[in-house]
């Protein structure tokens, strides 16, 4: 879990913050204007509630009493409004810093290599984006410059309390020291039980995101009551967390109103005296006790204050580190895959997710352009990471790949992309139409040309009979549809996109003979003259293949066609005859 600092007043963290105000200068503006100008007005209130009482009740001037009223109702009209358009504003800008910022964050991870994916749970992220980025709002709608107004306002406010009486300032000021203690500690402890929030809402997110998405498994297996348990475990500790927080706040709060009405009571003591002896008035007491409330409540309130600001610095912190994370492939190619003819080489490839841990070693081969290579060999021999450098999802340690001669470093990355399209085992659909799913929403590729796509492939008929066709959603995953029927969409899709060089890594290795038929003539449809490599265990499947490349441990062992290597009496043939062995008894035994 990431590490934070969570100080309340973290100067590199904030003016980060604020650097992202910097596209509505206008609201910022006028937030920090109406915010001086609330805490000015609010202390004139209790002053002109002295004025009344003492200079028009006490001497019974009518008259003067009713302008008096008329001037505090003005008053509470212009503290409202601009409390309210202050309030607004604060929020307004908060939100447009989030929506700027989810963005960029989102861009961000967008442009991630996989591996970055690999180590870090997706619920984390999740955190980052929703639950974190709405802290940061609070920066503006309930921390920093709301709490530099209420600083200000406090400044106001003793400074009108020593003009009026000094004494009875120093009085009502006497449990103050009393006060910054509780909210020190209040303010320490809470920031504490903040952290253990966050951190066990991210525990939370990942554990709810994983097993949602690995429902099945958790069903097959008879896990149901087990992870049951592991939820209320981790939902415990979220929810003791929070009860840790809620505790400070049910101990502060109580004692800042004992200290209040302390004051209160010192006060009414006191000024009672001084209005016996002469020397303090009436309305000056009754001004006090509203100054007073005007003191505490700020004071309370920049406590939970300090928390809401401490709380949008660690969420910035935590964000910050993801945007600062250089985890993305390097793009600094400028060739464009235009044209591309589809000549493929590797030349002395070596490649390791760990260091050293070598998944490819010296692994070197070429491709002619139109022609189909199949790769094969046991799982973990290498045969899916030459897919992933060929599209630059992970980056090689040593050697070169080139595409027509030009290394696909200095392609650049979206052009190379463009130029390759993939058909993964795992098809991945989301919760949308079969036509989005198909053109990933792209805008140049219309209705028309996703049917005549899907009738190319031979997927029209069975999309046709969905309900709603084109238009059926597949829910997430595409759960609504077969494992065959994925498939088919995604032949389609790679189809529609028309790319140079064609990828199908274990396109058929989990599907009825029915959907297989199919498959394997789209297979014939997108291979045809075009450069194409072909992952597969059945190698029934790959037998009409121009180049087949057996892999073991990161290497190749052999390579040719399928008359070649059966020729050679080597890894191939085995596992030929050993499949050929097994599907004759699957035959026999059905």
């Amino acid at each position: 879990m990431t590490s934070v600092s969570g100080k309340a007043f973290d100067i590199p963290i904030l003016k980060r913050v604020f650097t992202l105000v910097k596209p509505y200068p206008r609201v910022f503006f006028l937030s920090c204007v109406l915010t001086i100008s609330a805490a000015f007005l609010s202390p004139l209130r209790p002053y002109l509630v002295q004025l009344t009482l003492d200079k028009y009740v006490a001497l019974g001037d009518y008259s003067g009493l009713q302008r008096m009223m008329l001037i505090l109702l003005g008053l509470l009209l212009t503290q409202a409004a601009v409390q309210y358009y202050q309030t607004y504003l604060t929020n307004l800008l908060g939100q447009q810093v989030v929506q700027d910022l989810r963005v960029k964050l989102f861009r961000h991870i967008l442009d991630f290599r996989l591996g970055y994916f690999d180590r870090t749970p997706i619920g984390t992220l999740q955190t980052r984006t929703i639950s974190d980025m709405e802290t940061i709002s609070d920066i503006f709608s309930e921390g920093l410059i709301v709490i530099i107004g209420d600083i200000l306002q406090l400044i106001v406010v003793l400074s009108m309390m020593f003009y009026v009486d000094w004494r009875l300032t120093l009085i009502s000021l006497s449990t103050i020291p009393l006060l910054l203690v509780a909210t020190n500690i209040f303010k320490n402890g809470i920031k504490n039980s903040f952290q253990e929030v966050r951190t066990q809402l991210a525990h939370l997110n990942t554990f709810v995101q994983e097993h949602l998405t690995g429902m099945s498994i958790v069903q097959i297996f008879n896990r149901e009551e087990r992870e049951l348990e592991n939820f209320k475990e981790i939902n415990k500790k979220h929810a003791d967390a929070n009860i840790r927080s809620v505790w400070y706040y049910s101990v502060f709060f109580p004692v800042v109103e004992i200290l209040s009405a302390a004051s209160v009571a010192l006060l009414v003591w006191w000024g009672m005296e001084g209005v016996l002896a002469g020397h303090s008035t009436f309305g000056s007491i009754v001004a006090f006790i509203i100054y007073i409330n005007m003191v505490f409540r700020p004071i309370r309130e920049l406590a939970d204050k300090f928390n809401t600001l401490q709380m949008g610095m660690v969420s910035s912190e935590r964000i910050f580190k993801v945007m600062d994370t250089q985890a993305s492939i390097s793009n600094e190619g400028v060739a464009i895959a235009e044209n591309i003819i589809g000549e493929i080489v590797f030349e002395h490839v070596w490649f390791a997710y760990q260091e050293e841990d070598w998944v490819l070693r010296d692994v070197s081969f070429r491709l002619s352009p139109g022609k189909t290579m199949a790769i094969v060999g046991a799982t973990g021999s290498g045969k899916s990471t030459i897919i992933n450098l060929l599209c630059r999802f992970y980056e090689f340690q040593k050697g070169r790949i080139t595409i027509d001669g030009v290394d696909i470093r200095a392609y650049e990355l979206a052009s190379l992309r463009s130029a390759i399209g993939v058909v993964l085992q795992d098809v991945f659909l989301f919760s949308d139409t079969v036509s989005n799913n198909i053109s990933l929403r792209n805008e140049s590729i219309d209705e028309a040309m996703i049917k005549d796509a899907a009738v190319a492939i031979g997927a029209h008929a069975f999309i046709e009979r969905l309900p709603g066709g084109y238009n059926y959603n597949v829910q997430e995953r595409g759960a609504t549809l077969s494992v065959g029927q994925r498939q088919l969409i995604a032949f389609i899709r790679a189809y529609v996109y028309n790319p140079a060089l064609l990828v199908l890594d274990e396109a058929t290795s989990s599907i009825d003979s029915e959907s297989e038929q199919l498959i394997q003539r789209a297979t014939e449809k997108l291979t045809s003259n075009r450069t194409s490599i072909v992952i597969a265990h059945r190698l029934a499947t790959i037998l009409n293949a121009d180049q087949i490349m057996v892999m073991d441990h990161g290497q190749i062992l052999e390579s040719g066609t399928h008359k070649e290597l059966l020729g050679q009496d080597g890894a191939y043939k085995k596992l030929y005859e050993i499949q050929f062995r097994s599907e004759v008894v699957g035959e026999k035994n059905t």
